[in-house]
């Protein structure tokens, strides 16, 4: 059942938002402003164990995710991206999948609908695509296109911000057999929160739940994470973070590192 369902386990391993101020999933609602372009190269490295059919199971997988941001107008932002992945699973000790390659790429539209400066709130609605241009049969993309909508709300003050993003995306697959074992609805709901801890230091801490995607389960991945970032200037920020499984259904343990630079 593990081999059969491989690329279904592997998409549950790799739920992460690669445009979100990292090494935060839940993303924020504000836009770069015309014309101005933003580089992001954002790192994970997971593992996980798990029991199946008597077994020991252990999952080991990276990801380095390119992605470039571009101002259409002042509250309109075009996202592209990318991601490097790679991921071995050994049952009993034996290695029975061993893949790298690159994934499915993503395209966004961040449009900031709402700015009331005055009371520090925003709201912003981010449609999606997610294009097949990775490999589904080594478990590195979909086989199908696939498409989603973000709702994104954010209250910003002196001490820090507050993000919460409500999030659907359809979830099919170009092999047959994973569709079918598959929920084709996947809704994510998270909160995050930054404090300023100096002018360039930020604290992070991220919590939310998504649909498992696995049809045979009813329990629904729960995550949290916390971590730092460290912006060397206006322009230039480098960050840390650790994600970690609070139930069975997700990743036990996800080291983050990335940076981002606009310009």
């Amino acid at each position: 059942m593990l081999k059969k369902n491989l690329f279904l386990l592997f998409t549950l391993f790799f739920s992460t938002n690669a445009y979100a101020a990292h090494p935060l999933i839940t993303d924020d609602a504000g836009t770069l402003g015309k014309g101005k372009f933003q580089i992001e190269i954002n790192s994970e490295y997971s593992t996980d164990k798990k029991q199946a059919d008597g077994l020991s199971v252990q999952e080991r997988g990276g990801e380095t995710g390119f992605a470039l941001s571009y101002g259409i107008s002042d509250n309109i932002d075009l996202i592209v991206g990318m991601p490097l992945q790679w991921y071995t699973v050994r049952e009993g000790g034996v290695t029975v999948a061993d893949e790298s390659g690159f994934g499915d790429t993503g395209i966004e539209l961040k449009w900031r609908l709402v700015e009331a400066e005055e009371e520090g709130m925003s709201l912003a609605l981010k449609p999606g695509l997610s294009i097949p241009s990775g490999d589904e049969h080594k478990g590195l993309g979909s086989g199908a296109l696939r498409g989603g909508m973000t709702l994104i709300a954010t209250h910003e003050g002196r001490l820090g911000a507050v993000h919460c993003n409500l999030g659907y995306r359809t979830n099919n697959y170009g092999i047959e057999e994973n569709n079918k074992s598959a929920r084709n609805d996947i809704w994510h709901a998270s909160l995050a929160a930054e404090i300023n801890l100096t002018g360039n230091i930020r604290s992070v801490a991220n919590i939310g739940v998504e649909t498992n995607e696995d049809k045979t389960s009813e329990v629904h991945p729960v995550f949290l994470i916390g971590g730092v970032i460290y912006s060397l200037d206006e322009n230039f920020d480098i960050d840390l973070g650790l994600k970690c499984g609070l139930n069975e259904t997700e990743t036990d343990t996800t080291f983050l590192a990335g940076l981002a630079a606009r310009f």
